[in-house]
């Protein structure tokens, strides 16, 4: 019902393994995809992977610090200069639209496109729109940072075979013909309404994706009862210890502490520190990560992507550059 893909997986600072923070969100609802946060370089990322900036119908800001958002001037401008004409969603912090509308001013950049602005703090549910549900919720970081939870739900119908079976009609061109959607004059005078011999079946789905958060847990109600949380662990418990006290980051520990506390069947960590970014450093963050939580758990690296389906089962899928991971 999800697939995400991370275009960048560093906390701050690009290195040679990693980019800054972005993540793009696809559904099973329709071709339009979400991007989650927009690191320096993120256009470049997307000239890698099979998504298009036009089919792009959303980004949303977790807050105001450059590495989450200094690649935005940069995508909307060439989404500008290809051509796009579709309105675009940028749901954000205040600051960060007056930090466009001074560029496009100061830059002369003139969009070919409506940007279509939502104060993140406007409400809880910051877009809605048939089978798809956005809220926000506040985190606790240097400036004031938010989460997203993403919650998808699709119906579809069949055929009711075992009523068809009860009123006497064998499979047969009939239940073809109910099953496009029609309504059926059988032989003896009956007719069979489409919407008679139809079974509804919902599937939903929910994914939280973080920002920058020293405290995990005020994401408690965002996480009932869903299947997967996406959340910044910088450091290591000892690291953050070492740094000192203020609001700041998360330690993995912390995260996955709460993930484990939550019963959330499936974990995927970003936003590292480049003090790991070697194969020693990410053994010791899974380390760390694996003596507290025992679910399903992942640290993403750049390109990655990920499936959640819709048994709430998360499967790694191939790099979506095609290429495979080093670090």
């Amino acid at each position: 019902m999800f697939k995400l893909t991370f275009l960048g997986t560093s906390s701050g600072v690009p290195t040679r393994y990693r980019n800054v923070t972005s993540l793009a969100l696809q559904t099973t609802h329709n071709r339009d995809w979400w991007m989650i946060d927009c690191g320096e370089a993120t256009q470049h990322r997307l000239q890698r992977i099979p998504l298009s900036v036009h089919d792009l119908v959303g980004i949303c800001i977790t807050h105001v610090h450059g590495d989450h958002s200094y690649g935005l001037p940069g995508l909307l401008a060439s989404a500008s200069m290809t051509g796009r004409t579709k309105p675009l969603l940028l749901i954000a912090p205040p600051a960060i639209k007056a930090w466009i509308d001074a560029t496009l001013l100061h830059t002369e950049l003139f969009l070919t496109y409506p940007l279509i602005h939502i104060d993140v703090d406007s409400a809880q549910i910051v877009h809605q729109e048939a089978g798809l549900t956005i809220e926000r919720h506040a985190l606790s970081h240097r400036a004031p940072s938010v989460g997203f939870r993403f919650a998808l739900e699709t119906s579809k119908w069949k055929l009711d075979k075992a009523a068809l079976q009860a009123a006497g009609v064998p499979p047969g061109p009939a239940w073809g013909t109910l099953q496009a959607g029609q309504d059926v004059q059988l032989d003896d005078g009956r007719t069979l309404a489409c919407a008679d011999f139809r079974i509804t079946e919902t599937a939903r789905a929910t994914v939280v994706i973080g920002g920058d958060n020293d405290t995990p847990s005020l994401l408690a109600d965002a996480c009932a009862g869903a299947q997967l949380l996406v959340h910044e662990a910088t450091y290591t418990e000892a690291m953050l210890q070492k740094i000192g006290p203020g609001p700041t980051h998360s330690s993995v520990q912390r995260v996955t502490q709460f993930a484990a506390s939550a019963h959330l069947p499936n974990l995927i960590l970003t936003h590292f520190s480049a003090r790991y970014h070697n194969p020693a450093g990410m053994a010791e963050l899974e380390a760390e990560a694996r003596l507290h939580y025992s679910g399903e758990l992942f640290l993403a690296r750049d390109f990655d992507s990920y499936e959640l389906d819709v048994a709430g089962v998360l499967t790694k899928l191939a790099p979506a550059d095609g290429k495979p991971r080093i670090r």
